[in-house]
């Protein structure tokens, strides 16, 4: 099973509230988590609160972080700068022109 650290969006339309939880890569955007570990709110000056030790934990287990999740956890201070988020997305080829 693959284990990912991400957001889930909880408030009215217009005005998002997330959550950082710990969910089953598989799962929906807002399906079923396995645990909460903190959360951010983009509309009072970014405020943001996730729990350290849970996360750290979470991470030695093997746990992913997307790219969102990555980013707001630097700016946490949870985890450091570390290697760029890398996707499997592929470059497609160019097509030739025919004379």
């Amino acid at each position: 099973m693959s284990v990912k650290i991400r957001l889930t969006r909880l408030g009215d339309k217009k005005s998002p509230f997330y959550r950082v939880v710990v969910a089953d890569a598989r799962s929906s955007r807002d399906g079923k988590v396995i645990e909460n570990l903190g959360y951010f709110n983009p509309l009072k000056e970014n405020e943001l609160k996730i729990d350290k030790e849970k996360t750290l934990t979470w991470i030695k287990n093997g746990a992913q972080p997307t790219e969102t999740a990555r980013t707001l956890l630097v700016k946490a201070g949870v985890v450091e700068n570390a290697k760029p988020y890398t996707s499997k997305k592929v470059t497609p080829k160019k097509k030739e022109a025919k004379n």
